[in-house]
């Protein structure tokens, strides 16, 4: 297996350790060394990574028994998220999934998938759900992911990291980042939220399992209704952990544009977005469901290109889809306060479809009228 990787990513060209969030720039040229050679590591390589990580030692080695080299893509995509399957072992009532059906590819056509990916040029890679560790084979994706030389992020709750194999697997092939989402700071907020009792004691077991283990841990503190008043108790949880940490507080429409995840909202956490100024979403990141269909991110899911039966090239379309997807319209299109926006026209159809209050997602609703009356 690999110990390094070198790889184009969009104008540049990096090596990268897996499960290391640290990376050396290399360029063009030492890049095409390193893929033409069969020889002992050049002296800059051993250089370079031992300044870079002092553990390994490459004196003497091989370029081809420590290097994958990644071959570049003419498609350019260096990101992209992959859905296992939609089925959770939790019931969370914000949860933007709503069906959460459990439904995915067999593993000849996820094997498949994923080699269409890499061939997109695909260097980092989440890995999400539903709940991915659950799914009988997130092993088998995961472990081939790695292989084809990807760095991989996996979204969890947590709850499966207790298991000897699942964590195994995580600290043999370590992971660029770990994310766990926090749903509160005790069980009964937790619980509560989750609807599945047990399920703060789980969470608990399967952080603290990650921890000792050393793995490369994120944690995503879930605020609503339910667990608003365990804010800072959740920050203190991760600050005595030494995690870092990010505060979701926004509740989004499910992603069929159904109302039912809204009321989780806390109103008194909810946030005014940054200006949304654009983003990579269909043209240097994509988001692949379940079945295979890919579409420009998690939020804006129509219309989808079919991977299995297209391949990578059907991945040509995403980009103009992407730019009309991102088009203000609708009653956005006469607003003069586009440019302090926070909300992508994705998620504001989203929102519209759920037939949610304008405050949800238009931040500066009584400016907008009074520009208009003027």
């Amino acid at each position: 297996m690999h110990t390094l990787i070198a790889s184009p990513f969009l104008d540049d060209h990096l090596l990268l350790r897996p499960g290391s969030t640290q990376g050396l720039r290399i360029g063009e040229r030492r890049f095409k060394e390193l893929a033409a050679a069969n020889s002992p590591c050049p002296p800059w390589l051993v250089d370079a990574v031992g300044r870079r990580w002092p553990d390994l030692q490459l004196a003497g080695r091989r370029v081809d028994e420590v290097v994958l080299v990644r071959q570049a893509s003419p498609f350019g995509y260096g990101r992209a998220s992959y859905e296992l399957n939609l089925g959770c072992n939790y019931d969370c009532e914000h949860c933007y999934l709503a069906l959460k059906k459990f439904d995915g590819l067999p593993w000849p056509d996820r094997k498949r998938l994923l080699h269409v990916m890499r061939d997109a040029g695909v260097l980092w890679l989440q890995l999400t759900g539903g709940e991915p560790l659950i799914d009988k084979l997130f092993p088998d994706v995961y472990r081939l992911a790695y292989e084809l030389g990807m760095m991989i992020s996996v979204s969890s709750n947590g709850s499966r990291l207790p298991n000897r194999s699942i964590l195994d697997l995580l600290t043999t092939l370590r992971p660029y980042r770990l994310t766990i989402s926090v749903y509160g700071a005790t069980a009964e907020s937790y619980d509560s939220l989750t609807r599945r009792p047990g399920s703060f004691a789980k969470f608990q077991r399967g952080l603290l399992a990650a921890h000792e283990a050393g793995l490369p841990l994120n944690l995503n503190l879930i605020v609503t209704q339910h667990n608003a008043h365990e804010h800072d108790a959740m920050i203190d949880m991760a600050d005595r952990l030494g995690l870092p940490h990010h505060v979701f507080s926004n509740m989004s429409p499910t992603i069929y544009g159904g109302a039912e995840s809204l009321p989780a909202q806390s109103r008194e956490y909810l946030r005014k977005r940054k200006p949304f100024t654009g983003c990579n979403a269909g043209h240097t990141f994509f988001h692949v469901d379940p079945h295979g269909q890919a579409s420009i991110c998690k939020v804006g899911r129509d219309p989808q290109i079919p991977l299995l039966a297209e391949g990578v090239d059907g991945l040509a379309r995403l980009r103009s889809i992407a730019d009309k997807l991102l088009l203000r319209q609708g009653g956005c299109t006469g607003c003069g306060l586009q440019g302090t926006c926070g909300t992508c026209m994705p998620l504001v159809t989203l929102y519209r479809k759920a037939n949610a209050p304008l405050a949800s997602y238009c931040q500066h609703g009584p400016d907008r009228r009074d520009q208009q009356r003027r």
